[in-house]
C-alpha cells in the first residue's frame, strides 16, 4: 500500500511539473507578439504574493518591441500550453509613467480589465483547458504606453497559489480620459485573501471571488 502510494504520489508531483506554463504570445487588435512579451525565464510559478516578482515574474527578458493598439481592441496572450492548474485569472493595465520599456511595474498604476473566475455544478474554472485569453480594452482608457500584465492563479496545491505571470508592452492610441481606480503590484492582494486560502476540493466550493480589485469596465 505504502508503494502504491508513493507511486501515485510521483504520478502527482510529475503531472504537476509538466503542466507548469508560459504566456509566451500577446494579442493586440490583429497582431500577435512573442517580442512584445517579457518572458519569464522559466516556466516555473511565482508563490510570494508580497514579493516583487508577482508583477511580471522572476528576471524575465526585455521585451524587443511595444505593439500598437486602439481602445477598444482585443487584447489577451496565448499560452504555451493549456491551463492544467485549477484556479482564477485575470488581465491588468499598467500605465507607464514614460515608456513602457522603462517602467518596471511599480507604483498605484495598476487596474483590472478582465478576470475569469469559478463556475459550479459542477466546480471548475472558466479558464480550464483554455490556451488563450482575450478581452477588450476599455475604449475610454487614456492614450499612451501601458504594460498589460496576465496573471492565472493555480490553486491545486491547497495554501499555496501559484502565479503564472507575463507583461507585455502596449501603445494605445484613440481612447478618452477615464480615470479607473488603481493599485499597487505587489499590494493588489493579500495572502490571506479567501480566493487564494480555499481548499477547491473539501469542502466543494459553492461561492467564490476572484482575487484582487474590481474589474474596470469603462
Amino acid at each position: 500500500m505504502k508503494f502504491a502510494l508513493s507511486l501515485l504520489s510521483l504520478s502527482i508531483l510529475s503531472q504537476s511539473v509538466s503542466a507548469h506554463y508560459i504566456w509566451t504570445t500577446l494579442i493586440a487588435g490583429s497582431t500577435k507578439s512573442t517580442g512584445a512579451v517579457r518572458l519569464p525565464q522559466n516556466n516555473s510559478p511565482v508563490t510570494g504574493v508580497e514579493s516583487a516578482d508577482i508583477t511580471c515574474n522572476v528576471n524575465p527578458s526585455p521585451a524587443t518591441e511595444t505593439v500598437s493598439v486602439a481602445a477598444g481592441s482585443t487584447i489577451g496572450f496565448i499560452l504555451d500550453n493549456t491551463i492544467y492548474h485549477l484556479g482564477p485569472a485575470a488581465i491588468y493595465l499598467g500605465k507607464a509613467p514614460t515608456t513602457a520599456a522603462d517602467w518596471d511595474g511599480s507604483g498605484a498604476n495598476w487596474f483590472k480589465i478582465a478576470e475569469w473566475g469559478a463556475a459550479f455544478n459542477p466546480f471548475t474554472f472558466k479558464d480550464y483547458g483554455l490556451s488563450q485569453l482575450t478581452t477588450t480594452l476599455p475604449s475610454d482608457i487614456p492614450a499612451g504606453e501601458y504594460l498589460v500584465r496576465i496573471e492565472q492563479v493555480g490553486l491545486h496545491v491547497v495554501g499555496a497559489p501559484q502565479w503564472y505571470i507575463s507583461c507585455a508592452q502596449i501603445s494605445v492610441t484613440g481612447g478618452g480620459s477615464a480615470s479607473p481606480s488603481k493599485v499597487s503590484i505587489p499590494g493588489y492582494v493579500s495572502s490571506d485573501d479567501p480566493g487564494l486560502t480555499v481548499n477547491i476540493y473539501y469542502p466543494v466550493p459553492t461561492a467564490y471571488t476572484v482575487p484582487g480589485p474590481a474589474v474596470f469596465t469603462g
